[in-house]
């Protein structure tokens, strides 16, 4: 045991993305993996949402490997561990909420103190997340709810996400954690790289993840940037992409 200086080394990310159904939970991971390695070959997606990955396969020749039922995490880490052997350099899993759905039907059907009985459960959820050296994004489904919005003067009922479809304080495994609305607005409810807390919502390009591998390769004798540019949610060339969601063939840059 000894006392040392702090050093600021360089980072693999460990992002989340969070949101209903259709807030672009998918398309917006490939972006910022896109940014951070500017090469679709080193992506890997890890696909527990019924092939929905390959729906973006416009976007560029990313790799994807297709988990199946039952989620259990020592299944993501085969696969965490196969796509490092591969040579990703970033590996997208989506979802990480199927495995939170088996892990509590397994914590159900342990016989016991239900309490103590999560001492099982917790170290299996915390492995899979932590287990990798690559830069890591996960995607968690959040539970529906409905509110009723104003359109063209009338109410009208719109999707809206609310509590992710994980374990408590999941966000604590996580350096960056992204809030998707369902007109795929993100703003950041965790962040310990200083970059996106605290400003207003903005659309996901292969910008932010620049910005993050900035960060990531920050080093005690480099300097970090704390200042971003202007991220909008009206960046035109998402924006059309949005509009076209699936159906766009360019690939989209980074600059």
């Amino acid at each position: 045991m000894e006392l040392r200086p702090s050093t600021r080394r360089e980072a693999k990310m460990k992002l989340a993305l969070q949101g209903s159904s259709g807030s672009g939970k998918t398309y917006s991971s490939l972006l910022i993996a896109y940014g951070i390695v500017s090469d679709w070959s080193k992506i890997a997606v890890i696909d527990t949402e019924n092939g929905s990955a390959d729906l973006y396969a416009h976007l560029g020749e990313y790799n994807v490997l297709t988990l199946e039922a039952p989620y259990t995490p020592e299944k993501y880490i085969q696969a965490i561990d196969l796509c490092e052997a591969s040579g990703m350099e970033a590996i997208i899993i989506d979802s990480i909420s199927h495995c939170w759905d088996y892990l509590l039907d397994f914590h159900a059907n342990l016989q016991g103190n239900s309490f103590a009985n999560w001492a099982k459960v917790t170290p299996r959820q915390n492995s899979f997340i932590l287990n990798s050296r690559c830069h890591v994004i996960c995607t968690m489904r959040s539970k529906q709810d409905y509110v009723l919005s104003e359109r063209n003067g009338k109410m009208v009922p719109e999707k809206v996400g609310l509590k992710a479809v994980q374990r408590d304080n999941v966000d604590y495994e996580f350096t960056l954690v992204f809030d998707l609305d369902i007109k795929h607005n993100a703003v950041a409810s965790k962040d310990r790289t200083g970059l996106f807390m605290n400003r207003p919502e903005f659309v996901i390009t292969p910008q932010v993840g620049k910005l993050i591998l900035n960060w990531c390769n920050t080093t005690s004798a480099g300097k970090q940037g704390n200042q971003i540019p202007q991220l909008s949610a009206k960046h035109s060339n998402y924006q059309q992409n949005i509009q076209n969601y699936g159906n766009s063939t360019a690939t989209p840059t980074a600059s």
